[in-house]
């Protein structure tokens, strides 16, 4: 994936390196837009296409002539008169004219019919919220109620974080070209995008290695390729002891779920460490899970010596055990997985703690979501939105760790600046423990030996697709965290 600057070079990789011409690769993706199209919306025979006054108004252009030699009927309506472009855009409109094309002026006459809208009006250069004609088409095309195919990304929506600026065109399917937009994958870019179709424009791999500091969006082959296949010679073990570390008062289902999603994930062992209170009560229904009480951190630090990794922060609280059971857990060199409260103590710590040194620097994965995120960087929640991977990016480089920023479209980065965003998921996961049950399945992926960024991006990936499995078999609305944990296993055997 890449930002807007890093597609411009791109483009210009494919035509100065590689001899491509301009005009070459705009015909190629008005073609690739064009075909998308027929495939997504084959009875639509009536195409209105929205033309701006940048290169993507050239495919624009481009797709309105390719409609009607098919035989459609395809009515432009330009923002910018044909005459006032400029470049490769002023080619592909003069092909239009020249093939006996028209254009309109907006709004489109109320009269006319259509079966499709093209957003061809802005592309990745947006730098502003859309204004004037531009915020006009805007609005025409939303309140239309007509399917919508948008060229490169949907106009107003930022290429490079995902949030729209004032308002952008809600399409159903979007198809980009030449390098994917990383802006199309997380925030508001999936509730925009709809159904996202990649075109490399037939240009050489090597466009792409131009521009190495990209992001990866992420798969499920990536369970594939990290968890191989178990041998038979093997015992418990062999795949790992987690020690989750949580359940204060009142809060001992978060510490449960975390337990039972390590064990589902296939941890070999899963131990909790919770308040005496819940101690006989936490593993009543999954007895797989061991349980230990403590009243002090101290009482952990032979554990601590014998187990794989520690999860710590789900139902923690922040009273003066949470407390000591975090600084307990930082003094030792064994992996950490923080959440939760977890979180929000190191938050409140970090000055403290970063000058005594007490930071498992470079052997962690922190788990935040955007409101946690905002207080470990000192900013609110609303402002890690408006960037998301760059947050993630600049919580990864404070605390030397792996981070998974958790949302719509979850980001994995890592203070190298290597990203990644997770396109798997559904507004059903956006419940009480869900959290809980990801940061287990981290914990276990780590105990099973894979290193912290693979850890964290299988597991991101797991529970991504153990919750669209769920959506699919029961819905949405109503899902509950254990619904995710009840289908680890299947998604983490996909040869079963």
């Amino acid at each position: 994936m890449y930002n807007a600057e890093q597609v411009r070079r791109l483009d210009a990789s494919a035509i100065e390196a590689h001899g491509i011409p301009g005009i070459e690769l705009m015909e190629r993706a008005g073609r690739s837009a064009f075909e998308a199209a027929r495939r997504a919306f084959p009875q639509a025979r009536r195409w209105q296409i929205f033309c701006g006054g940048g290169n993507n108004a050239g495919d624009g252009y481009i797709i309105a002539r390719l409609a009607q030699e098919a035989g459609l009927s395809a009515q432009v309506c330009a923002l910018r008169p044909p005459d006032h472009l400029s470049g490769d855009a002023a080619v592909a409109a003069q092909r239009w004219l020249q093939a006996d094309g028209a254009t309109q002026p907006l709004p489109p006459d109320p009269s006319d019919r259509f079966d499709l809208v093209i957003d061809a009006l802005l592309g990745t250069g947006l730098d502003r919220a859309p204004e004037g004609d531009y915020a006009t088409a805007i609005d025409w095309i939303n309140k239309a109620g007509l399917p919508v195919l948008a060229v490169d990304i949907p106009s107003g929506l930022d290429a490079d974080t995902g949030v729209v600026r004032g308002r952008a065109v809600r399409a159903r399917a979007t198809v980009t070209f030449i390098g994917n937009k990383r802006g199309l994958y997380t925030a508001d870019g999936p509730d925009y995008a709809g159904a996202i179709t990649f075109s490399d424009l037939e240009t050489p791999e090597t466009v792409r290695d131009a521009v190495p500091d990209s992001g990866i969006l992420l798969h499920e082959k990536i369970i594939r390729q990290s968890l191989r296949r178990r041998h038979r010679n093997s015992h418990k073990g062999s795949f790992g002891w987690v020690l989750g570390i949580g359940g204060n008062s009142s809060m001992s289902g978060a510490v449960r779920l975390c337990g039972e999603a390590g064990l589902r994930a296939g941890a070999g062992k899963v131990t909790l460490a919770t308040i005496p209170d819940h101690a006989a009560l936490v593993n009543l229904t999954c007895p797989e899970l061991m349980v230990r009480g403590v009243r002090r951190g101290k009482e952990l630090k032979t554990l601590l010596r014998q187990v794989d990794v520690s999860v710590i922060g789900t139902g923690l609280g922040q009273t003066s055990w949470s407390e000591d059971l975090f600084k307990t857990c930082m003094r030792t060199e064994v992996p950490i997985v923080l959440d939760a409260d977890g979180l929000n103590i190191l938050a409140r710590l970090y000055p403290e703690m970063g000058r005594a040194g007490d930071l498992p620097r470079g052997n962690w994965v922190l788990t935040p979501h955007p409101a946690e995120a905002g207080r470990l960087l000192g900013c609110p929640a609303r402002e890690v939105q408006q960037d998301r991977i760059a947050a993630a990016l600049a919580v990864a480089e404070r605390f030397d760790a792996t981070v998974i920023l958790k949302g719509c479209g979850t980001v994995v980065a890592e203070r190298s600046g290597r990203y990644a965003i997770c396109p798997l998921g559904n507004p059903g996961m956006a419940t009480a423990g869900t959290g809980d049950v990801l940061a287990g399945v981290v914990g276990a992926l780590v105990a099973q030996h894979l290193d912290l960024w693979t850890a964290a991006a299988a597991a991101v990936v797991a529970h991504a697709l153990a919750g669209d499995l769920a959506a699919r078999e029961i819905g949405e609305r109503g899902m509950i965290a254990s619904d995710i944990t009840a289908r680890l296993p299947r998604v983490l055997n996909p040869d079963h």
